[in-house]
């Protein structure tokens, strides 16, 4: 940061972060729409499994915060984070996908939203963040990539998710069941 930018109070930051990321994202809609361009992919761990999301429906990547649980949820609904101002719910993944084990902690872990495009104020918890990925240079093994240093990789679509009908209750029933 220059030290001018240093100086901006707390809302011209994050005008100016939002600014930088729309044209980030016209950038790479503009690259992935251009004649066999690669495409990256956020590559990120939530229990065993290693995750490729589409750069497109990723919003932001931050530390963990404070959440505020929610009474009666689902035990994979964390529960309520701030994120720059914005009210998260947050999921763990591996809960909601039936695999047992603690929700990620420890100084890897990170929160990751989903783009605002997608109109649905929400984050998964990961254990690590990787960083871009090129699927277009991974071997495809069924459902899974495999990439050059023999790690496996599954495709996970966030526009998918906010569309499965389990995802959208979060309410545990009365009775208790998920």
């Amino acid at each position: 940061m220059s030290g001018g930018e240093s100086r901006l109070d707390p809302a011209a930051r994050r005008t100016r972060l939002r600014e930088y990321q729309e044209q980030l994202l016209e950038r790479m809609q503009a690259a992935k729409g251009g004649g066999g361009a690669p495409i990256q992919q956020l590559g990120m761990q939530v229990g065993g499994t290693r995750y490729l999301l589409d750069l497109l429906e990723a919003g932001e990547i931050v530390s963990p915060v404070p959440l505020a649980r929610v009474p009666l949820t689902q035990p994979w609904y964390l529960g309520l984070a701030n994120v720059r101002g914005t009210l998260v719910g947050v999921i763990d993944l591996a809960r909601y996908l039936g695999e047992e084990g603690q929700p990620a902690s420890g100084p890897s872990a990170r929160l990751v939203t989903f783009a605002p495009t997608l109109g649905f104020n929400c984050a998964l918890l990961a254990d690590r963040v990787y960083g871009l990925r090129q699927a277009a240079g991974m071997q495809r093994e069924g459902e899974v990539l495999r990439d050059a240093d023999d790690q496996l990789w599954t495709p996970l679509s966030l526009a998918a998710l906010v569309r499965e009908e389990r995802f959208l209750h979060v309410a545990q029933q009365p009775d208790g069941r998920s």
